[in-house]
């Protein structure tokens, strides 16, 4: 790999704006290394573009133009809208935050928006550096949400991930992607991208550059352990996504030398907290004591937060919490023992024949049957029931499907007829979104 030349002049620095961009940070791309230099040349060519300075927005098609949009942003001072790359084609001006004017350069790689903006948009637009970023809209249409810099940078530590080598497996315009490559440009890391993003290739790539540390989503984790590959890695996070203890304790075999936690952070609640005692969901302790700052609290078997680090609005200038600051996370909760467990998302509940079923529960059974590597329950409309459930399984290396079915099917027998998949289908890897989540809903 070798690191290109700066293309401009070095970029002017108002101040101390750049603290955080650490001298030793790196972003590999497709074989090719940029240093903080390079960055500091691409954004100054990228202000270039923008033209006259207000509101900006840029397609977050990968690390390396995230961050030179960051390093643009913060220098000039405004506010910066992360388009996701996977959902915007080049060229088209789709997903221009609140309807405002905009100005798209014809390879779609940066918008300036109109400086203008109406008054319901005011509440996006606050002057200085901020961002509005989108959710992944899993399970609905995507919200859009504003963001303090300092917060989404307060838990990350200065210089503390020099030496580290991440790994890019998130959407980079999305609130973990982003949280991935800011831990490198403030801690002084070094983050691995490439073209291909499919789990295998995203394997071979961390092998071949000796990855150290791996944030996923859970559905990555099930399949990356299929490839086989065994990088170096010394620190292993889990988020997005509920995680059950089966997959951490295969987690901890495959790798026993490294550390292993499950972060709870969301776009509109930021980073709240992580678990690192290799035990699934969070000691129900933390319901009285709070952890990092965070107060937690179960309202209607609904996880509730108040903390520092969440979102300060929603992009049209509404604010998340009620009037004590709580915000309702729409994870559904359970206190097991000493232990709060994640069981599904709120609006993830679906009638099924006047039967309310979380599918989420409904693929944890099927995934603590020995023999399944991966199982993914999805909704499909039924003229019939109005919807009905399916599931695809992904068997274990060496086991047989014809084998597994039955197991499947036993360990399903105690859930009503409704919250049983109609159609059990072996595949030999599950689609995820890129987001690294799994697909629920199919309409056919």
């Amino acid at each position: 790999m070798t690191s290109l030349p700066n293309p401009s002049p070095t970029l002017p620095l108002p101040g101390d704006r750049l603290d955080w961009l650490d001298p030793a940070c790196r972003l590999v791309q497709d074989g090719q290394a940029y240093g903080r230099a390079d960055l500091m040349g691409r954004a100054q060519d990228l202000r270039a573009r923008w033209g006259a300075v207000g509101p900006v927005a840029a397609v977050a098609a990968t690390p390396l133009a995230v961050a030179t949009a960051l390093v643009a942003a913060c220098v000039s001072n405004v506010p910066l809208f992360l388009l996701r790359g996977g959902d915007v084609p080049a060229g088209v001006p789709a997903g221009v935050p609140m309807g405002v004017d905009a100005q798209v350069h014809a390879d779609g790689a940066v918008t300036r928006l109109n400086k203008d903006a109406g008054a319901t948009d005011a509440g996006a637009w606050a002057s200085g550096f901020s961002l509005v970023l989108e959710t992944s809209g899993t399970t609905g249409a995507p919200k859009r949400l504003r963001h303090d810099f300092a917060r989404l940078t307060a838990r990350i530590q200065p210089g503390r991930g020099r030496g580290c080598t991440w790994l890019a497996t998130f959407d980079p315009g999305g609130y973990a992607g982003l949280q991935v490559l800011l831990t490198v440009l403030r801690g002084g890391g070094t983050l691995v991208d490439g073209e291909a993003h499919d789990v295998p290739a995203q394997a071979e790539r961390a092998a071949r550059h000796a990855v150290t540390h791996i944030s996923a989503t859970p559905s990555f984790w099930r399949a990356f352990l299929l490839t086989g590959k065994k990088p170096p890695l010394k620190a292993l996070t889990l988020g997005g996504e509920a995680v059950e203890q089966t997959l951490l304790d295969r987690l901890a075999v495959a790798f026993p030398g490294a550390t292993l936690r499950h972060i709870y952070a969301s776009t509109e609640a930021g980073a709240l907290f992580a678990v690192s005692d290799g035990l699934a969901g969070f000691p129900a302790a933390w319901l009285e004591t709070g952890v990092e700052g965070t107060d937690l609290a179960i309202r209607g078997e609904v996880l509730h937060v108040r903390g520092p680090r969440l979102a300060l609005a929603l992009a049209d200038g509404r604010l998340l919490t009620d009037a004590d600051g709580w915000y309702a996370t729409g994870d559904r909760v359970e206190v097991v023992g000493d232990r709060v467990l994640f069981r599904g998302r709120e609006d993830g509940v679906v009638n099924v024949g006047g039967v309310k079923v979380m599918p989420d529960a409904v693929e944890a059974l099927i995934q603590a049957v020995p023999g399944i590597a991966d199982a993914a329950v999805r909704v499909q409309a039924s003229p019939i029931t109005g919807h009905l459930l399916t599931a695809q399984l992904v068997a274990a290396p060496d086991q047989d499907p014809a084998a597994l079915r039955p197991l499947v099917v036993a360990a399903l027998a105690g859930l009503p007829p409704a919250a049983r998949p109609r159609r059990l289908e072996f595949v030999t890897e599950l689609e995820l979104s890129p987001s690294g989540k799994k697909k629920r809903v199919r309409h056919e």
